[in-house]
This record gives C-alpha cells, sequence and structure tokens, in this order.
C-alpha cells in the first residue's frame, strides 16, 4: 500500500524523488492536486521536462484551474515553452480570464512567444480594463515589431519580449 504524504513538506520532498525519476505521469496527476502550491509547483516541473506534449496540460490548467496565481504560472509556462501550439490557449486568457493578473501574463507571454500570429489579441488588449493588462499588450506588441523588423537574434528577443 502506497503511503499518501500528510504535509505539504512531505509531498515536496516525495515530488522531488519523483522529479528525479522523471515520473511525467506522477506530476500531470498532480495538476488536480487540492493544494495551489502543488499545482503551481507540478506545473513548472512539467514544463521543465519539455516537449510540446506538455502544452495541451498547461493550457488545460491555464483554462480551468480554479486558483488564478496557478492560472498565471501556466500564462507564464507557456510562453517559456516558446512552441506556436501555445499561442490560442494564451490569446483566449488575454481576452477571456476574469483576473487581470492572468491577462498580463498571457499577453506578456505572446510577446515572449513572438508570433504575428498574436498580433490582432495583442491589439485588442491595448483596450483591456486594466492597466497592467494595456501595458503588457505594449510592451509584447513592441517585442512583435521588433523581431519582424529589426531582430537577428532570436534568443535576444525572446528574452527581452516580456
Amino acid at each position: 500500500m502506497e503511503v499518501i504524504p500528510s504535509t505539504r513538506l512531505e509531498l515536496l520532498s516525495e515530488m522531488e524523488e519523483r522529479y528525479e525519476k522523471k515520473d511525467k505521469e506522477y506530476f500531470m496527476h498532480l495538476l488536480d492536486h487540492k493544494d495551489f502550491v502543488i499545482r503551481t509547483r507540478a506545473v513548472c516541473i512539467l514544463v521543465d521536462f519539455g516537449g510540446e506534449e506538455m502544452v495541451s496540460h498547461v493550457a488545460t490548467v491555464l483554462k480551468n484551474d480554479s486558483n488564478e496565481l496557478v492560472r498565471h504560472e501556466a500564462a507564464f509556462s507557456l510562453g517559456q515553452m516558446c512552441y506556436s501550439s501555445g499561442i490560442k490557449p494564451l490569446e483566449d486568457a488575454v481576452k477571456n480570464d476574469p483576473s487581470f493578473f492572468v491577462r498580463h501574463e498571457a499577453a506578456i507571454a505572446l510577446g515572449v512567444i513572438g508570433s504575428q500570429e498574436a498580433k490582432e489579441t495583442l491589439q485588442s488588449a491595448l483596450e483591456d480594463s486594466s492597466e497592467p493588462v494595456r501595458e503588457s499588450a505594449v510592451v509584447a506588441l513592441s517585442n512583435l515589431q521588433f523581431m519582424e523588423k529589426l531582430s537577428k537574434n532570436e534568443r535576444f528577443a525572446k528574452l527581452t519580449g516580456g
């Protein structure tokens, strides 16, 4: 019979062991954990494992998690992953997430990915009710413009995109 950790610290210790074993299934399961701290860490770890197959899991967290901090981390993570398959979930978050905190991070993440595909969404975000979201859209749009017209170093552009 498997022992279930009773405290957050015990679970984090178990997570470290599972991380060393690259146990993706374990961390995907944790995306539904009751503790938002655990869900946040699980998102980060799955992104660290890499691979575009993680995008759909992180996108589901971005769309459905009840905690805005967890959704924010999912938006940030999709940006860091830089897969074009993350664009649609991020655009949806910019347009529809109830939290300005998440909308702001999703806009920044679109700028980091650097796809011109997100330009219309970011231009619409310039009219968002929240100033941080509007400012994030300005930053993201300036990076899209820079990447399109001037950038010779994609890594530099992604690092400065938000």
